[in-house]
């Protein structure tokens, strides 16, 4: 079986003390947290289109698919602010989305808009459709719709956690879960990135990322504490975490590889998006480990009393036998 070479360079089996810096790492995760809601909030995001409220409309050109680039260009040098174009349909029509500008008549606008666009695109027939203008008042409601569909999200992925493991598990899911979604805000916030629908979308991805990603090492904890029920909480949760290591890294290169090819490739429509989901796999892999798993430690787990393995390894655990072979042989020497 063909294997890429430089996977060997990872080792199978590491012993890394993430333990003993968590309490550095929550630090300076509660300093980004604090961060980015004061970003969030004093300088506030830069809300797209979908948000703010313009002009929606269908361009297609007969005969011929619509240019979006040319399209794009032409609307931005009318100055109108957020530009959005799409291609959608077999017949290669765009949808375009713009704003129009302070104190401006829409319907003016959009006629400016479809001479402009006539103008660049000829020659040839250039149809405009489905013209439409989505006030502010509906664009605060989508808003407010897909907050709440954040907030809705994590609820549930809580209330997962809790049936499937334990509540303090549930809570360690959902604080890296927050820690998560917040950062990324605090992305928006201080790059002044487009906040969109498609923004939301990014989220909720970076959110099942996240969970899924807390879940393996979950699973491995679960594991170990039936295993290692005699083994200080912190040593089993150190262990869990290294063996799970290898496969976090893999999955989380393999998704920045994709995400990073469509970052520079896929064009400006998809570049906030990309940008967002790499900030996000990569804070979501930090929080399964610096976030989920000390809170586990600090609130400690329900663990039963049946004598199981210990972490001791086998020649410490030889060690200690022979100890207690010697103490028994000079207590019946005692006996004599």
């Amino acid at each position: 079986m063909l294997r890429w070479p430089l996977i060997r360079l990872l080792p199978e089996k590491t012993n890394l003390h993430f333990v003993g810096v968590a309490r550095l790492m929550g630090f300076l995760s509660i300093v980004a947290v604090i961060g980015s809601l004061g970003l969030c909030f004093t300088q506030g995001l830069t809300l797209g289109i979908d948000f703010k409220g313009g002009t929606v409309m269908d361009v297609a050109q007969v005969g011929r698919p619509v240019d979006a680039g040319l399209v794009r260009s032409t609307l931005n040098s009318l100055k109108l602010g957020d530009v959005e174009v799409q291609t959608f349909g077999t017949q290669g029509a765009v949808q375009v989305k713009f704003q129009t500008p302070t104190g401006a008549d829409p319907a003016s606008t959009a006629t400016l808009v479809t001479q402009k666009l006539s103008a660049a695109l000829a020659p040839g027939q250039v149809t405009f459709s489905n013209t439409s203008v989505v006030g502010p008042k509906v664009s605060g409601e989508l808003f407010r719709s897909g907050i709440l569909a954040l907030g809705i999200a994590i609820f549930l992925m809580l209330l997962f956690i809790w049936f499937r493991y334990q509540l303090q598990f549930g809570l360690g899911a959902v604080a890296a879960l927050f820690h998560d979604v917040i950062l990324t805000f605090g992305l928006f916030a201080i790059f002044r990135l487009e906040f969109t629908l498609t923004s939301i979308a990014a989220i909720l991805t970076i959110i099942g990322y996240s969970m899924n990603d807390t879940v393996v090492v979950f699973d491995r904890l679960r594991e170990n504490l039936r295993k290692y029920r005699k083994s200080p909480l912190r040593e089993v949760i150190e262990l869990s975490i290294n063996e799970t290591l290898s496969r976090t890294v893999i999955t989380g290169l393999t998704a920045l590889l994709a995400l990073g090819g469509l970052a520079f490739f896929g064009g400006e429509a998809l570049r906030t998006f990309a940008i967002a989901l790499i900030f996000g796999i990569t804070v979501g892999t930090y929080s399964s480990i610096y976030v989920a798993s000390p809170i586990i430690l600090l609130w400690g787990v329900k663990r039963g009393d049946e004598d199981e393995p210990s972490l001791v390894g086998p020649a410490a655990q030889a060690a200690m036998a022979r100890k207690a072979a010697d103490a028994k042989a000079k207590a019946r020497e005692a006996g004599r």
